[in-house]
């Protein structure tokens, strides 16, 4: 029984394995069968943590094939699965991909709620890099929706909280800081 369930397990893994490989090549309708195998092994196994990722997978390729329904529904059950089993990192992650495939779709409200509350959880378990991209995202939102000054201030403080921005956002992390302190923000 425990070679039975190991087989299993590990078919489960080489199942996620291969849904990432056909997910990378841009084979979404492959990936998509293949990360819905996976869920229901890993579910059948009783380990809801990677069937609840599995369905995390699942909406991030529905988005890419713009099902957005069953990007939703997905991405939803799969925050639900992780805020029940208290693993509020991985429902920050998730929370961060609906606020991206809110924005994806136009719903700037709903994207800049879910993204609000991906930063304040990356915030809270101490992930400084996901807090700053999540703001960064969160910027570029509320800039799109209209509240420029709020989304230039979301977007530098995004910029501050990188560990490892890139050269370009080391950049404009020193052009805002200079203009900040043109205009009296700043010493």
């Amino acid at each position: 029984m425990d070679q039975t369930t190991s087989d299993q397990t590990r078919s489960a893994q080489e199942m996620k394995e291969e849904g990432l490989r056909l997910f990378q090549e841009g084979l979404y309708p492959e990936a998509a069968e293949r990360f819905e195998q996976a869920r229901q092994a890993f579910g059948s196994e009783g380990d809801v943590v990677e069937a609840a990722e599995m369905l995390n997978n699942l909406g991030i390729v529905h988005r890419m094939r713009r099902q957005w329904d069953e990007a939703v529904a997905a991405l939803e059950e799969a925050q639900s699965a992780f805020a029940a089993l208290g693993d509020i990192d991985r429902e920050a992650q998730v929370l961060g991909n609906l606020g991206g495939l809110y924005a994806s779709q136009g719903q700037r409200e709903r994207a800049v709620a879910s993204l609000r509350e991906a930063a304040t959880i990356f915030a809270e378990v101490g992930d400084d890099q996901r807090q700053g991209e999540t703001l960064l995202a969160l910027g570029v939102q509320q800039w799109k929706s209209g509240d420029r000054q709020a989304g230039l201030a979301t977007y530098q403080a995004g910029l501050e909280t990188l560990e490892r921005p890139s050269a370009g956002q080391k950049a404009l992390r020193g052009l805002l800081s200079f203009r900040t302190r043109l205009i009296g923000g700043g010493q």
